[in-house]
């Protein structure tokens, strides 16, 4: 699969370089504080990485004062399985180097499939950080050459917690945590009940 860059132009429809903040203690606490397990972990909201004066700045500088939750998706993982969006922007800031698969919510058709041969690969450098747009479809980073990654993943507080009601019928159908849709492939291995959509590869990283 071709992996482009983030820094390349053709990542714009999908995110930018969040720039003018300090990422170095995110990274180094993301290092130090996290695990680095052989399979996908997501946690939303960690407190030691939320102490850091890094969370103050996001909250204020890249969600308008909106309350934030700072977690992390670390592992290994070099399939697609899944993509998912939320209704609003997410900033992945890169502990490792990592891959991200992305593609657009506007690609979704109306009965709310995908086709995966429209997804696209971008490299995640350690220490770079990128807004993912709320219309960018995304999932569980990749390793690169099958090495862990470690991923700091900021969104709105409440983000990804469990629902409070049952969601059935047209695209509430796709809800399966607050604030995230999700439609998954048949070899995705999700929980039963998950909307499976992605027509086509399971793509591959490697």
């Amino acid at each position: 699969m071709n992996i482009q860059k983030v820094t390349d132009p053709s990542f714009g429809k999908y995110g930018k370089i969040v720039k003018n903040i300090d990422f170095s203690g995110l990274v180094q606490a993301l290092n130090e504080k996290t695990p680095n397990p052989e399979d996908v972990v997501y946690e939303p909201s960690v407190e030691a990485l939320e102490a850091l004066p890094v969370f103050e700045e996001l909250q204020t500088k890249t969600y308008g004062e909106l309350p934030i939750q700072i977690g992390y998706c670390n592992g290994k993982n070099h399939l697609l399985n899944a993509l998912e969006y939320h209704r609003s922007s997410e900033i992945n800031v890169g502990g490792t180097d990592a891959i991200l698969l992305v593609g657009l919510q506007r690609d979704i058709t109306a009965d709310f499939t995908y086709d995966t041969s429209l997804v696209e690969a971008f490299f995640l450098p350690k220490g770079t950080a990128v807004e993912l747009y709320a219309t960018t479809l995304h999932y569980a980073p990749c390793s690169v050459d099958g090495a862990g990654f470690q991923v700091a993943i900021v969104l709105p507080k409440g983000t990804n917690l469990p629902l409070d009601e049952k969601h059935e019928g047209w695209e509430d159908a796709l809800i399966t945590a607050k604030n995230k849709w999700l439609i998954g492939h048949a070899e995705g291995g999700l929980p039963e009940g998950a909307h499976i959509g992605l027509i086509g590869e399971n793509i591959s990283v490697d």
